[in-house]
């Protein structure tokens, strides 16, 4: 079993940044795709980013340029960096972890296995 934690979530002002983190424990060995999702208030869960063992990474364009990916393997955790954060940024972010999933298919969320409970982030002045 495979359990993944967010944290980093908080209140920043327009412009401002944030870092998640998404730890995963339990049997992580084969896990080779995290993807982060987005669900903000009274909206379907949206993708965010995406990355695979060797650093391979995805971004949908609302973000691109502002948030980055990149992962501790010693530490078994994937960071989200989010930059010029936006009052549409605003959303509970979620990670979810699989053991592959292929670019072309990662943005609709369906073939992850395993998800964190997630981490608000609220942008507002």
């Amino acid at each position: 079993q495979v359990k993944l934690v967010e944290s980093g979530g908080g209140l920043v002002q327009p412009g401002g940044s944030l870092r998640l983190s998404c730890a995963a424990s339990g049997s992580i060995l084969s896990m080779s795709s995290t993807g982060w999702y987005r669900q903000a208030p009274g909206k379907e869960r949206e993708p965010v980013a995406y990355i695979t063992t060797g650093t391979s990474t995805n971004y949908v364009d609302s973000v691109k340029g502002r948030f980055t990916l990149s992962s501790d393997n010693a530490k078994n955790t994937v960071y989200l960096q989010m930059n010029s954060l936006k009052p549409e940024d605003t959303a509970v972010y979620y990670c979810a972890a699989e053991i592959s999933v292929a670019v072309a298919t990662w943005r609709e969320g369906d073939e992850y296995s395993y998800w964190g409970q997630g981490t608000r982030v609220t942008v507002s002045s």
